[in-house]
């Protein structure tokens, strides 16, 4: 599996990412990481990352947005799961495998699990989305998203998905909020919501829904990607409800 991470290697984010990579060395599964380096210098890369093979970068001449860099990074991906990460976030040490695990032995499309607040002191607060844990069918989390207003149904980050998935539902293309549209990947097939922490979200001022207007923009954000999602979702319903009267009409 491969972990994809955009960044700009800010001077205030370098110890997080650091802390990113140590978060991965202790899972007890093997695992890749594609770096976007977003219009960064790549010789500011942190040396535990620049120095673990199971590390590689693509460096991007210009800052193109997180969107578009981890769209690009999704590319060199090459093994049949992919996962998510922001550069300031961290997993739980068990993520990997438990979510590895349920894929290889259920066969569905994607497992996520619930995710916890890390606050500046190391504790955690539990985040537990709205969507039920269990298994979901093609679809059925973005029920759970009834407005854009509403809370997301899933933590995107907290995806393990397989990787045709991933690159059939990219990134949106947003200044923020672009791993909304990741969700998208539900839609496609079904997936497993385990009912353990999987991801930590790091609470810092340099978040990026601690920075000035991401309020203005988050509204027009959120209701990109519902719309997105709930097109998709009512395109391949109605797909199948076409394929399924075709068979009929044709095996009567």
């Amino acid at each position: 599996m491969t972990v994809v991470v955009a960044t700009r290697l800010r001077e205030d984010r370098l110890a997080y990412l650091a802390a990113l990579h140590a978060s991965l060395a202790r899972q007890s599964v093997p695992w890749e990481a594609v770096i976007a380096l977003d219009g960064a210098d790549p010789h500011r890369l942190p040396a535990p990352l620049a120095q673990d093979a199971r590390v590689r970068t693509l460096a991007l001449p210009r800052p193109v947005g997180a969107a578009c860099a981890r769209n690009l990074a999704l590319a060199q991906v090459r093994t049949q799961y992919v996962n998510w990460a922001d550069d300031d976030d961290e997993f739980t040490d068990d993520a990997m495998a438990i979510r590895l695990d349920t894929l290889r032995a259920t066969g569905v499309g994607w497992c996520a699990g619930w995710s916890e607040d890390l606050h500046p002191d190391g504790t955690t607060t539990p985040w537990r989305c709205p969507t039920p844990a269990g298994r979901h069918e093609s679809g059925d989390v973005w029920t759970h998203w009834p407005t854009p207003n509403d809370t997301i149904p899933l933590g995107p980050t907290t995806i393990l998905a397989r990787t045709e998935l991933a690159r059939a539902a990219p990134m949106g293309g947003l200044v923020q909020g672009e791993d909304y549209c990741s969700l998208a990947v539900t839609c496609l097939a079904p997936g497993i919501l385990l009912p353990v922490p999987v991801y930590r979200y790091r609470k810092h001022p340099g978040q990026m829904t601690a920075q000035r207007g991401y309020d203005q923009l988050e509204t027009a954000a959120r209701t990109h990607a519902w719309q997105y999602g709930h097109a998709l979702q009512s395109a391949l319903r109605s797909g199948s409800d076409v394929g399924s009267a075709n068979r009929c009409a044709l095996y009567p």
